[in-house]
């Protein structure tokens, strides 16, 4: 803010108008630290109740099966939320994929033998229940409305310490990369809110407590950068697997990433779609393989339904496209072209 001081000449003119410059107000950085202090903290009041810590066990190999001797029983752990009041619980398919027994402990220390109702290894998402009184649950928010350098709050048991609370950022969005047991995992959420052993499975959520992510991943020998599946994607995931156990879809063998489309490409097409699903790595021997998609492709559209993104993408992949040729639309470079692809049904391997 400026100040005005006007001099009086000798006869009563004015002669001159300086402008001084007035100081601005300095920020109080104490205010800015009790905010943030204060968001995170309302966040993880409001989410962590929800939070179970997850005990998972595995039988050692029957009697006479190779290497049984040297096979004791295993167990793991890892982190879950439950996002209904009657007890339905998210977690990471790789906590509980293949366990013999799953223990739920809650928030209030009360602990719950848990049934799987359905995982998916190829998102790393499952569901399990336990039939508990007076649950808290959590809420979903919109992970298709989140930004790079938005306050995210993460929720978990790493290490066995029980609703530990860690806050960062979002550090980018729609990342792709390989599980380390070779799945291929897309649209990843990357925040540098600290991820440990244990963590798996927890809830990532924004400032409000709404679950915007599942916390899925570290890079071991980074420090701050962790992973996290869309809510958006992990509400679709879970609806099939407590409606069908299982999600049975088919593949097209790419890995994408959401990318917008330069505005002068969308009015020369008339494309009903502003963003699309960019190939950053196609598959040997894939469906998309035999269809001739390369690297750098726009997937736009498949099987007349537009493709905005890679939520899109999975939600057309269903069992029923399993072995039915379907066009697929993509840009090129500035060309569009129209090309016929075969989805093959997505085959589990297990570990």
């Amino acid at each position: 803010m400026n100040r005005i001081v006007q001099f009086i000449g000798n006869d009563g003119g004015s002669s001159a108008t300086l402008v001084e410059p007035q100081a601005t107000p300095p920020v109080n950085d104490g205010e800015l630290l009790d905010a943030y202090s204060t968001a995170v903290v309302n966040a993880a009041k409001r989410a962590s109740p929800a939070v179970v810590n997850i005990e998972v066990k595995h039988a050692a190999p029957a009697a006479g099966a190779p290497h049984s001797r040297h096979h004791q029983p295993r167990g793991g752990s890892g982190s879950g939320f439950i996002f209904t009041p009657d007890g339905l619980i998210l977690t990471n398919s790789h906590v509980v994929h293949g366990a013999d027994s799953i223990d739920v402990t809650l928030s209030d220390g009360r602990s719950y033998a848990a049934k799987l109702i359905g995982d998916d290894p190829e998102t790393d998402l499952a569901v399990i229940d336990i039939d508990a009184p007076n649950l808290s649950s959590v809420e979903f928010g919109d992970s298709t409305s989140i930004q790079v350098g938005q306050l995210v709050i993460a929720i978990g048991n790493p290490y066995g310490f029980q609703y530990t609370v860690t806050a960062g950022v979002v550090s980018n969005l729609a990342r792709s990369f390989r599980s380390a047991k070779g799945r291929l995992i897309d649209n990843i959420i990357q925040t540098d809110a600290a991820l440990n052993p244990g963590n798996s499975g927890g809830p990532l959520v924004d400032s409000q407590g709404r679950v915007i992510g599942v916390n899925t991943a570290i890079i071991p020998t980074a420090q701050g950068i962790c992973f996290a599946i869309p809510a958006a994607t992990a509400q679709f995931v879970a609806a099939r697997l407590i409606r069908d156990g299982r999600i049975r879809r088919s593949y097209i063998g790419v890995a994408g990433q959401n990318v917008p489309l330069h505005r002068r490409v969308v009015r020369f097409h008339k494309l009903d779609v502003e963003t699309g699903v960019l190939i950053v790595g196609v598959e040997p021997d894939s469906p998309a393989a035999k269809a001739v998609l390369v690297e750098g492709d726009l997937i736009i559209e498949l099987d007349g339904k537009p493709v905005r993104n890679i939520d899109d993408l999975q939600r057309v992949l269903t069992e029923e496209h399993v072995g039915q040729s379907v066009p697929i639309v993509i840009l090129r470079g500035t060309e569009k072209i129209t090309l016929d692809i075969t989805p093959a049904e997505s085959v589990v391997k297990e570990a």
